[in-house]
């Protein structure tokens, strides 16, 4: 019987530094990133020859049947909601599906210019 230890084998580069680094790295880009909520329901941007950039970040969903939602309050609760903030906010961010019907749209913004507020941006797809 042979009680020798066995002979040492070099050992090889640890990783853990890299490992160190990749969830420093992520840390990062989750600390810096800008997440998004996703949009409350699915809204088709309509066409237009020329778009610019919104001034605001306020957005006023309105969908396809005439749906409304800001933040968390759907239906005929947005407009006293977009009131409450018409002094503070001017401009509004309209986010209006493409097969949207033009009369709903007209008594959306009519119900918007009741509620205070001076400036309504349409968010449309560039051609």
């Amino acid at each position: 019987m042979d009680f020798t230890p066995p002979p040492k084998r070099p050992r090889g580069e640890s990783i853990v530094p890299m490992i160190n680094v990749v969830f420093l790295l992520l840390v990062f880009f989750l600390m810096t990133a800008h997440i998004a909520p996703p949009d409350p329901f699915e809204v088709v941007r309509p066409v237009a020859s020329e778009a610019m950039e919104p001034e605001t970040k306020v957005s006023l969903y309105v969908g396809h049947e005439g749906a409304l939602q800001y933040e968390d309050h759907k239906g005929e609760a947005v407009y006293s909601e977009l009131a409450a903030i018409a002094e503070t906010e001017p401009v509004l961010q309209i986010r209006i599906d493409a097969k949207l019907d033009g009369d709903v749209l007209a008594q959306v913004m009519k119900k918007l210019t009741a509620a205070g507020l001076s400036h309504i941006e349409v968010v449309v797809e560039a051609q």
